[in-house]
């Protein structure tokens, strides 16, 4: 049965399911990427399953004919009191997500009249390639970090293993690894929680160990990253998964399917129109993470303390943290300005900006790097430690704040390293700007990020397998 759509899409010949998981910066990112696609396939028609909380905020401003949204549960129980145990509203999804998954989808090919033809769907969920063998379609798995981290999960087995002999060290967190194929070397305690440490029996980490297992049975494994960032990776990767596709940088490939908001509420743009050259600190999170009073504190010592002008993306409710007085001084002295949300791209873009102060998440190392500023590191958890690690170690473009978390002492030094304007600071920006230069040819219009993307349009659409 056939559809017809409004518009000038015509007949639906074909239906994408797509699956998000619904926790932190996911859900967006698999959105840009249905986006994308939707916009290179006109005339199929994309079902996107998340939890109503994510669905409501994703669509409450987006109009896109071919994209359906769909509700699945989060599994919270009604009345449910949450005990703060580690990632409870996790472990809650988890335990319905695949019934779900599986309910919903019924009733969207229902309520669409068309089957199925294809998964697209956020890595974390091994069981949808179940799914995917059940109804004979392809299995496409988005992966929403980078290649490292997912190298890390694909090689658990070969990690647990070689670790396990190293049970009489006395800090085996500590060891370089140099046998992980694709990593030139990696300290084992930058790896994923999960993996050797942390509590590696969760359902989160199960669930992990069960994708690095499944992946190879997909018909494509795309991510939000350019090859020439991490060749060794990538033709590793290669080697094992069907297709492994690069179509990144986001930020770069296609502005209009962005989901940050276009505007500048904060007038973030303005304000750094008076500054000098590569000269602010920009200094964001994320919207999941923020580091805990006490660091909030000796950050904004610092940055007072060095007057180094910063432009600071923090929640309101984080606010009150600050050391008393700070926000009318940095207001009345003009050398900080802190705003609620600010429009990260075009910040990162903007002249003024000499460093990203970041949490590491991917997302953020990607709009980075597609603009060419060098980082400093306060990684918090997931796969933020080996981006870190390879911000710092392997393409050294950044730094990790002495410690992992902010002191006077260690914020200093890397202030100091990152904006000087001699030694460390201008390795930094020349590796920083090669970087740059490769993102920007992979998402040139006959670059590797466009033509792996050709070829995921063509596994979705059924053109090729």
């Amino acid at each position: 049965m056939e559809i017809t759509g409004t518009g000038n899409h015509g007949v639906r010949e074909k239906h994408v399911a797509v699956f998000a998981f619904p926790f932190a910066s996911h859900p967006s990112l698999l959105l840009t990427l249905t986006r994308k696609l939707a916009s290179a396939a006109p005339n199929v028609v994309f079902s996107f399953f998340n939890t109503e909380k994510f669905n409501k905020a994703l669509f409450s401003e987006l109009i896109c004919e071919n994209i359906l949204p769909y509700n699945v549960s989060d599994g919270i129980p009604k009345d449910y009191v949450f005990q703060g145990k580690p990632q409870e509203d996790i472990n809650l999804f988890l335990a319905v997500a695949e019934e779900e998954y599986r309910r919903v989808l019924k009733v969207a090919e229902d309520d669409i009249g068309l089957k199925v033809s294809c998964l697209v769907v956020d890595a974390f969920f091994w069981f949808s390639g179940d799914m995917a063998d059940e109804m004979n379609i392809p299995w496409v798995a988005f992966w929403t970090a980078g290649p490292s981290s997912l190298s890390a999960h694909f090689y658990t087995d070969l990690i647990r293993e070689k670790t396990a002999e190293l049970k009489g060290s006395v800090r085996p967190e500590d060891e370089i690894a140099d046998w992980i194929p694709g990593l030139s070397k990696v300290r084992l305690g930058d790896l994923p929680s999960g993996i050797v440490f942390g509590n590696i029996e969760s359902p989160f980490s199960t669930m992990l160990h069960k994708m690095g297992r499944a992946l190879p049975r997909a018909a494509a494994v795309p991510l939000n990253s350019f090859q020439d960032l991490d060749p060794d990776l990538t033709k590793n990767l290669s080697s094992n998964f069907k297709k492994f596709l690069n179509i990144g940088p986001f930020n770069l490939m296609s502005k209009q399917t962005q989901t940050l908001k276009s505007d500048d509420e904060f007038s973030c743009i303005s304000w750094l129109e008076n500054k000098k050259p590569r000269s602010v600190a920009y200094i964001s999170f994320g919207t999941t993470f923020k580091p805990p009073p006490h660091e909030i504190v000796e950050l904004a010592e610092t940055l007072e303390e060095t007057k180094t002008p910063f432009l600071w993306s923090i929640s309101k409710d984080s606010e009150k943290h600050f050391p008393q007085g700070f926000l009318e001084r940095i207001s009345a002295n003009g050398t900080g300005k802190v705003v609620p949300w600010a429009p990260q791209v075009q910040v990162l873009e903007h002249f003024a900006i000499g460093v990203f102060v970041t949490h590491g998440g991917w997302n953020s190392v990607l709009e980075s790097i597609g603009v060419g500023v060098p980082m400093i590191c306060r990684p918090f958890i997931g796969d933020q430690q080996i981006n870190t690690w390879m911000i710092e170690r392997v393409w050294e473009i950044g730094v990790k704040i002495e410690g992992g978390t902010f002191t006077k002492h260690g914020t200093r030094c890397a202030l100091e390293q990152v904006l000087c304007g001699y030694g460390l600071s201008e390795r930094l920006k020349e590796k920083t700007e090669a970087l740059k230069n490769l993102a920007h040819k992979a998402a040139e219009p006959n670059g590797s990020s466009n033509q792996n993307f050709k070829t995921l349009v063509d596994v979705v659409t059924g053109s090729t397998l």
